[in-house]
């Protein structure tokens, strides 16, 4: 609930007009946990908007700082704004964080080598192993992460995972877990996936969630506190809905979104299923794993 954000951002009014409880954290202490979120998403003001809501439900302090590429401008985002809200890589490597935040990105059809910024992204993971408690990985991000790391490869999808896939826990005695049902619910938006075996050979790593639709969703690196996640438990009711209706609008290939609509109608309001889980996700990520 308390969280310090740059001065003047706009995601934090947003947030307090939309009625979440939130409120300004205005002097640090040896209590509050030092978070930094490298948003790679194209709108960077509504990624903002969707990390601010979900931290903001942990009872923990909060000073969340806006990390960014130096090897990337981004195109849906005015200048003005990157320059006052973020900081760069280079001018934060001497920091350290309890936690680190790295979103997804949609350019998981791009081989990673080829993305234009993977050689500071592969710095900024290396990085992170000694100046970072606790990384989660997001998405695109948790694909990139066993990929440097392991040598995972992704693999494209014949049509794209997108919906709301009901998920399982493999390990309930892990606090990450705390308070979950048995069966709870994920949003996905994504291309690629992660091979399940390929997982499970890889002895660095323990798979901790998955569904029998989606496929891998939460892996842990053993010996740290690091989490890769393929889902988006992070967007708020009606994103998928958004993502939906602008490809419709450019007439792009796109399917229902699944298990998302009352009745499987886009026309009526989506269910909000998954919201619950997704904040615990993210309280005990930071009560159990972030805070030292």
């Amino acid at each position: 609930m308390p969280i310090k954000v740059p001065t003047g951002l706009p995601a934090f009014d947003a947030i307090k007009a939309e009625g979440v409880s939130v409120t300004e954290l205005n002097t640090v202490t040896d209590n509050t946990q030092r978070i930094a979120l490298l948003n790679l998403m194209p709108m960077k003001e509504t990624t903002e908007k969707d990390f601010i809501r979900i931290l903001a439900s942990s009872s923990e302090e909060i000073e969340l700082t806006l990390m960014k590429l130096d090897t990337h401008t981004p195109k849906h985002t005015a200048p003005e704004h990157m320059q006052r809200y973020y900081k760069g890589f280079n001018e934060l490597r001497s920091s350290r964080f309890d936690g680190l935040i790295i979103t997804g990105a949609p350019i998981e059809k791009i081989e990673f080598e080829d993305v234009t910024y993977w050689q500071e992204l592969c710095d900024i993971f290396e990085w992170a192993k000694s100046n970072v408690t606790s990384t989660l990985f997001i998405c695109w991000a948790a694909q990139a992460g066993l990929y440097q790391k392991f040598g995972i490869q992704k693999h494209l999808l014949p049509n794209k995972m997108f919906g709301i896939f009901p998920h399982y826990i493999l390990r309930r005695d892990y606090p990450l877990f705390e308070g979950f049902k048995a069966e709870f619910f994920v949003p996905h938006s994504r291309h690629t996936n992660v091979y399940r075996n390929d997982v499970l050979a890889e002895n660095r790593i323990e798979l901790l969630s998955e569904s029998d639709s989606s496929g891998v969703y939460i892996m842990q690196e053993k010996g740290t506190r690091n989490f890769f996640v393929t889902g988006h438990s992070e967007y708020p009711l009606y994103t998928l809905d958004e993502e939906y209706k602008r490809d419709v609008s450019k007439g792009l290939p796109i399917e229902l979104p699944l298990n998302y609509y009352t009745n499987n109608n886009p026309q009526l309001p989506p269910v909000g299923r998954w919201q619950n889980e997704a904040r615990k996700l993210f309280c005990n990520w930071i009560r159990y794993y972030v805070k030292k």
